[in-house]
């Protein structure tokens, strides 16, 4: 029975590896949008059996990267077909299209987010606004002191308490896939603190404050300064890296 369970523990790593090498890979354009995938070269390649690899290519297919197709073989689908909040996707695209996806995200952020902190001003608890007051002083601490682990661990917080605590489900949800976005700084090579994070900790605050007040106008104006600015960056940023290129 122990050897059953160690073969089942090797297999689940080993299929998290070829989803992992393989969703990179078709982010990367590795594998092109038509391309058929070659069952018997991938368990050679990655020395796992074709049900590890059948497991693997099913996880694919569940967030939209490959179809199988009848008498075809499991073939690459285009981006548009992609389910990119999920956070593996944003994880992979994290490490190769990584100014793209966040200036995407952020347009998108800049539609919901003021609106949840405007709800969130009206309806979180005291407890809530503490947790947000907190979670903004420690970003502007950790930006003094220069610490970009603690300061992205209180960035991911901050934004999460507002998706939550607007009492909307969907924009709850959506917290999952703004915290895998936020968490892809950790593969680019500025990591999170830079020139801009100064200001940046400073509107979060700001922000905090708006809502800790129930101000809900004041909220939905810092909230969207605050992304504006993000998003200003990284265009400037993406701009920057492109002419270097």
């Amino acid at each position: 029975m122990a050897a059953v369970g160690a073969e089942t523990w090797r297999d689940r790593g080993l299929h998290a590896q070829v989803v992992n090498a393989l969703g990179q890979e078709i982010v990367d354009g590795v594998h092109a949008p038509g391309d058929i995938l070659n069952l018997d070269r991938l368990s050679e390649r990655f020395t796992v059996s074709r049900s590890v690899l059948r497991e693997a290519l099913r996880v694919l297919q569940s967030v939209g990267m490959v179809e199988p197709r009848q008498r075809v073989g499991t073939q690459v689908l285009t981006r548009d077909r992609w389910d990119l909040f999920n956070p593996q996707i944003i994880q992979w695209r994290g490490q190769g299209d990584y100014f793209a996806q966040m200036r995407e995200m952020l347009e998108l952020r800049l539609g919901i987010e003021p609106v949840a902190a405007r709800l969130s001003a009206r309806l979180m608890t005291p407890a809530e606004r503490a947790a947000i007051s907190l979670a903004a002083a420690v970003m502007v601490e950790a930006d003094t002191a220069q610490d970009g682990r603690r300061y992205l661990e209180a960035d991911v917080e901050f934004h999460t308490l507002i998706l939550q605590g607007s009492g909307n489900a969907v924009m709850g949800h959506f917290a999952g896939t703004v915290a895998a976005l936020l968490r892809t700084r950790e593969q680019e090579k500025r990591f999170t603190i830079t020139e801009y994070t100064p200001a940046s900790a400073h509107r979060h605050n700001d922000l905090a404050a708006a809502i800790v007040a129930g101000d809900e106008d004041a909220a939905y104006h810092w909230a969207y300064a605050t992304l504006e600015a993000t998003l200003a960056e990284f265009v400037q940023e993406s701009a920057g890296s492109a002419t270097a290129g």
